[in-house]
Order: structure tokens, then C-alpha cells, then sequence
């Protein structure tokens, strides 16, 4: 037996009204099509519903035993349409902001203030993702906008907006001959070609040509690098610098993270700055995704940036 949300409707305004004319006033159908699935239902269950003449109709024995429970499976229904509503509400609102460490720099309570004024319903959620996603959520849809460090896989798959440029540091072991350097002249920097024949850290092999990019394969002049570990954390960073296993690229913003204990930070002449972006899919035209990318925008107009595709 199969009764439709429809019939039960049906149903219950007709035993209220006990009149097809008023039900079907009510219901805003005709007369004859509300009689017919009457009928119709009736048949569907083998029972009688209703008694009618001329002047009266009444519900039977069958009628009002069903009534109630009529009521509740609408009632019902309504409830789940409404939490339906809620939910899909909730989720046009919803912005899932990915990260592999957070963006620091005032960033995030930047972008915040300048989303929330362009969308007040806005609800942004952050998202930590493992340093061997590049895309920070973006490539699996997993996050709705992210900061990236560029340059990211597939770039042209996406739009982003510059929200920070800065040198790039090394992260060495207080005991390396070339943090002593550094702690005797404290404007000192680090030529990177005294880092060629350093083991370095690298980011896994998933992160494609962000690996790269941290290892600074641009200014090696072609010779390969000599890859003492793989990490995927600042915490595993700072742990690998500090225990000898190899040295580190840092975006001077992230050093906070790593330097501590028994690791220090310093400047790097020779290679390019490093760039922190807020970035989208391409083919999301989402409006809150749209807002959260010109607040981005807004929020890193400070920062000294490169022309970015998209944005």
C-alpha cells in the first residue's frame, strides 16, 4: 500500500471542513478532482472514509480512526521539510576555510571582518589539512576556499588572490656552522649557494611542484637536492632541524612555528620571496565563495603581490 503525502493532505482537509467544496476551496483544487482522489484512496486502503448525501458529509468508524494519525505523519513531514530547509540554509551559509598551518599574520580576523561585512550570515569554519595537500581542501571539494602557498598543482583549475609575499629563511640547528654566523651579526644573511650540498627537508612527494618550490629547485642551477627527510607538519619540521636530520625553507611569516629550542631562522639571499594566497575552483561562481575571494583581496592589498590569474 502506497499513500501519498498528497492524499493524506486531501484526507484530513476534507474531515475538517466536512465539505468537499470548502476542502477543495482550501486546497485550491476543483471540486470533482478532490471527490475523485477521495474515491481513489478509499479503494487503496478497501475501506470507507467518509459518509455522504446531499446536505452532510461525515467521517465513519475507519475515518476517524485514521484521522490522527493522518495529522502526525504531516506533521511529521513538515518537521523533515523544515529540517531540510534548515540544513540546505546552513549550508549556502557555510564557508569552509582549508589551511596546512594557520595563516598567522592577522589574516585570518582580516578576512573574517571584510567576509562578514560583505555577508552577514556568512559562517566561516576552518579546516586543517596535511601539508601533502597542496590544494588544502580544494582539489577534493573538501574545502570551499583556502590559503595556499603558491605555486599550487593544476593552477590554471583555479582563481586566487595574493594575500602576503615574503622572504624566505632557513631554518638550521643552533650548533650548524652557519646559525653561528648568523648569532655573531645578527643582519646577517645565508647566500643559498652555501646551502647546496645541505640535506633538506622536503614536503611530500604529493605536494608536486610545491616541493619543489620549498626546496628551491629554481636556483640550484640543475643539481639535484639532497633530501634528508620528509615532512609533513611544522612540528615534524621543527623536530627534523633540531635533531640534525636536515635544514628547512621557511616563509618568513611561518618561522614562529619552527624556531625555538635548539632552531634558528636566517634570511636567504639568492632565491624568490615566498606567496601566501586565498584561493577558490575556478568554476565556483558560489556568491559567498566570490565574497570571501574579494575580501581577500581587500584584506592583502597591503602586500606587495604578483598579478593573480583569476582574481
Amino acid at each position: 500500500m502506497d499513500v501519498h503525502g498528497r492524499d493524506l493532505r486531501y484526507f484530513t482537509a476534507v474531515a475538517e471542513e466536512l465539505s468537499f467544496t470548502r476542502a477543495a476551496e482550501r486546497l485550491f483544487v476543483s471540486q470533482p478532482a478532490l471527490s475523485k482522489q477521495i474515491r481513489m484512496l478509499e479503494r487503496q486502503l478497501g475501506v470507507v472514509l467518509f459518509e455522504r448525501d446531499r446536505r452532510t458529509v461525515r467521517l465513519t468508524a475507519v475515518g476517524e480512526a485514521l484521522l490522527p494519525h493522518a495529522h502526525e505523519v504531516l506533521a511529521a513531514w513538515r518537521a523533515a521539510e523544515e529540517a531540510v530547509r534548515e540544513t540546505v540554509s546552513a549550508e549556502r551559509r557555510t564557508l569552509v576555510i582549508g589551511m596546512s598551518t594557520s595563516p598567522g599574520r592577522g589574516l585570518l580576523p582580516a578576512l573574517r571582518t571584510r567576509l562578514l561585512a560583505r555577508c552577514p550570515d556568512a559562517r566561516p569554519v576552518l579546516r586543517q589539512v596535511n601539508w601533502a595537500d597542496p590544494s588544502a581542501g580544494l582539489a577534493d571539494g573538501s574545502s570551499d576556499v583556502a590559503f595556499v602557498w603558491l605555486p599550487l598543482p593544476d593552477e590554471d583549475r583555479y582563481r586566487y588572490a595574493v594575500v602576503a609575499r615574503e622572504p624566505r629563511l632557513v631554518a638550521l640547528p643552533r650548533g650548524h656552522p652557519l646559525a653561528a654566523r648568523a648569532a655573531s651579526d645578527a643582519e646577517s644573511m645565508v647566500d643559498f649557494a652555501d646551502l647546496l650540498d645541505e640535506p633538506f627537508l622536503a614536503l611530500p612527494e604529493e605536494a608536486g611542484p610545491l616541493r619543489d618550490y620549498w626546496l628551491a629547485l629554481d636556483a640550484r642551477g640543475g643539481r639535484p637536492p639532497r633530501v634528508g627527510g620528509v615532512v609533513a607538519s611544522a612540528e615534524e619540521t621543527h623536530e627534523a632541524v633540531s635533531g640534525g636530520q636536515g635544514i628547512a625553507l621557511l616563509a618568513t611569516g611561518n618561522a614562529p612555528l619552527v624556531v625555538r629550542d635548539k632552531v634558528i631562522a636566517v634570511p636567504v639571499r639568492g632565491i624568490s620571496p615566498s606567496r601566501l594566497a586565498v584561493a577558490a575552483a575556478r568554476d565556483d561562481s558560489r556568491p559567498l565563495v566570490l565574497a570571501c575571494l574579494a575580501a581577500a583581496r581587500e584584506a592583502g592589498a597591503g602586500a606587495r603581490c604578483d598579478p593573480a590569474p583569476g582574481a
